[in-house]
């Protein structure tokens, strides 16, 4: 059930509230009882964390081994290019 905020327009009050999305938005401050508005674009977006999802279990078990090679060899290639730039000498 998606959760709205709302905010009182006459003493500025801020509280949300559990509503269906069929439900019409609520119209009366609980405090005061002055006009209310709905907020658009608050709450926190969706994160998906812990088993059943794409990067946890449905990735080839090799996935995260050629991660690490990828990671280690370009490691390797940027400390021999700037060695090679360091010891270059003089000409």
């Amino acid at each position: 059930m998606p959760t709205y905020e709302y905010e009182c327009q006459k003493c500025h009050h801020r509280f949300e509230v559990f509503q269906r999305i069929t439900e019409p938005p609520k119209k009366s401050c609980p405090q005061c009882r002055g006009r209310v508005k709905r907020l658009l674009g608050t709450g926190a977006g969706l994160l998906f964390k812990g088993t059943g999802f794409y990067i946890t279990d449905y990735r080839k078990p090799g996935y995260k081994q050629a991660a690490k090679t990828e990671t280690s060899a370009t490691t390797g290639a940027a400390k021999s290019s700037s060695s090679q730039t360091s010891s270059g000498g003089k000409d």
